[in-house]
């Protein structure tokens, strides 16, 4: 007599999806293996059949979702650059495949080593969101100044970035908004201003954020202008090509990016 088999649990299946099976894994997964493999994004792209843009933006998007930064960009050098694992990266990466070997023991690992196993699904998860903004960070929030309609809070982005944000006094109870508390900071890129030589007792905007042009995706009629910011998370702005041109932006040259607290929403995961 044929034991009947359980009907898998939409929980369950989503957990297989993200950790991978005997047979598949994770695309992010595979993408920063290759990563580490080849020591290019290109090259790692082309191995797991994403596109060299997809492959770009899934891995700026796991670096600004990740409490430490995962991959480390080698600018110039006889081999023209590349990029490697750092050694947060190298954990998620034993951390992930742990979960992937060890899938049908999982209920002992969650066990035995909760916070590493809920940390690394919780990573996961982030980055299968789906959300039209381009611009979402991981922080803390370090400080809350309340008013009577609205409240100011700062977030703490790794290294010493930080991103103030204006919400409702009714959002910051409705989020459990405090000190610690870890959230994600979401701007869309069309909200992202871009300077060059900006002074900061001139200018309004609560965010003046100080990073490089890392590259420039040229439009038909907007560009998008990727900046690097010195504590390891990326901006994406949207901008018009005649502005890009009429700022001289160019990879490598210093700029601020300016982005009014207003503009800055605020999730819990």
């Amino acid at each position: 007599m044929t034991t009947p088999q359980a009907t898998p649990t939409p929980d369950s299946l989503f957990l297989q999806y993200m950790i991978g099976s005997s047979e598949t894994k994770n695309p992010i997964v595979t993408l920063l293996e290759n990563i580490h493999t080849t020591g290019s994004i290109n090259q790692a792209a082309k191995a797991v059949g994403m596109s060299y843009k997809t492959a770009w933006e899934r891995i700026e998007n796991l670096n600004n979702l990740s409490a430490k930064s995962l991959i480390n960009r080698q600018v110039g050098g006889s081999g023209g650059g590349g990029t490697i694992l750092t050694e947060a990266g190298h954990e998620f990466l034993k951390r992930a495949n742990l979960l992937q070997r060890e899938f049908t023991s999982f209920l002992n690992f969650f066990y035995f080593s909760p916070e590493e196993a809920l940390s690394t699904l919780k990573t996961l998860r982030r980055i299968e969101m789906k959300i039209s903004a381009r611009n979402v960070w991981l922080g803390n929030v370090s400080k809350i100044e309340k008013g009577a309609v609205n409240s100011v809070v700062t977030v703490a982005l790794k290294g010493s970035d930080t991103i103030v944000s204006v919400i409702t006094e009714n959002s910051v109870e409705r989020l459990g908004l405090k000190p610690g508390v870890e959230v994600l900071t979401i701007i869309k890129a069309p909200s992202v201003m871009v300077g060059v030589d900006i002074d900061r007792q001139k200018i309004s905007a609560r965010n003046i954020l100080e990073g490089q042009v890392n590259r420039i995706v040229s439009g038909a009629v907007n560009d998008e202008v990727i900046i690097d910011l010195p504590g390891g998370n990326t901006v994406t702005s949207i901008l018009t090509s005649a502005s890009v041109k009429r700022l001289g932006l160019v990879p490598g040259i210093k700029v601020a990016a300016i982005i009014k607290a207003s503009d800055v929403l605020l999730a819990t995961t």
